[in-house]
């Protein structure tokens, strides 16, 4: 489906829309996919349409090319310094901001209101595992790879690993892993609760996550947004307070007519479609 001109035309990333699914495509193959700074635009602004689009219902992240993606482009490491002068304060708080910047990118994928469900072959390495932490759930192949990158070349992670991958997977096996940077194949990947499912294929992976995808497409659109909503709430926030949010939530969601559709759907066997 052709998507709407308020998106710029895109050269590190490819968007398709289809039946309120939106795949985007990681598509810097020939650099394994490694995130330039032409990227990491392009993911804010790709993000901020698929979060605003009403006939958005569910988003895939997936990859061309042999590998998901190599994390942070080295080039763009190194050509930091550059960027700044000579007084060292100076430097410090603009390579804050551009850190926080790198921040809020992903960021975005995490505050999409819709689902973002991550489709992974190939190395997922680096500043991708901050990306794919991001994501609400995660799939790979089984002869997929992941691993945090960053003290291997002398720096802490600082873009969302540390603080997300601990509550995907737990304290420990999080630690060893970002001060090892040892990979992590698929099926661990699996065991450990990094990948909620593991496919045989590239072929079955895309195939597979797709079908997730649309599953949930067809469910009611304010139900869904409002199940992330909690769940990102409730992640960072006591039960007591969780659970008022919901109740407040609810108050309001409950009177959209969804819920009366579907009851009424399930009572006469009809099918049932939701305005976006």
């Amino acid at each position: 489906m052709s998507l709407p001109q308020i998106l710029p035309e895109l050269t590190t990333l490819q968007v398709t829309l289809d039946e309120g699914v939106a795949i985007v495509t990681l598509d810097r193959a020939d650099k394994a996919n490694a995130m330039s700074q032409s990227m990491w635009e392009e993911l804010e602004q790709v993000f901020r349409w698929l979060d605003e689009a009403a006939e958005v219902r569910v988003v895939i992240l997936q990859a061309n090319g042999r590998n998901f993606c190599a994390g942070m482009d080295l080039m763009l490491l190194a050509s930091a310094p550059a960027e700044f002068g000579e007084d060292i304060g100076r430097n410090a708080e603009a390579l804050r901001r551009k850190i926080l910047w790198f921040q809020t990118v992903l960021s975005g994928i995490e505050r999409c209101r819709k689902p973002v469900l991550a489709a992974i072959h190939g190395k997922c390495l680096g500043g991708a595992i901050d990306m794919i932490t991001c994501c609400d759930m995660r799939y790979c192949t089984e002869d997929a790879s992941f691993a945090v990158k960053e003290t291997e070349i002398g720096m802490a992670a600082d873009v969302g690993t540390l603080q997300r991958l601990p509550k995907l997977i737990g304290d420990g096996i999080a630690r060893e892993l970002c001060y090892t940077a040892r990979e992590l194949g698929g099926a661990d990947a699996e065991r450990i609760g990094l990948v909620n499912r593991t496919f045989g294929t590239q072929e079955a992976l895309f195939e597979g996550v797709l079908d997730i995808a649309r599953t949930i497409a067809r469910h009611s659109p304010l139900a869904v947004r409002g199940t992330k909503e909690m769940i990102l709430y409730s992640r960072d926030h006591s039960v007591a307070d969780s659970l008022n949010y919901v109740a407040t939530w609810n108050a309001a969601a409950l009177m959209s007519g969804d819920l009366q559709k579907s009851l009424e759907a399930k009572l006469t066997g009809a099918a049932v479609t939701y305005e976006d």
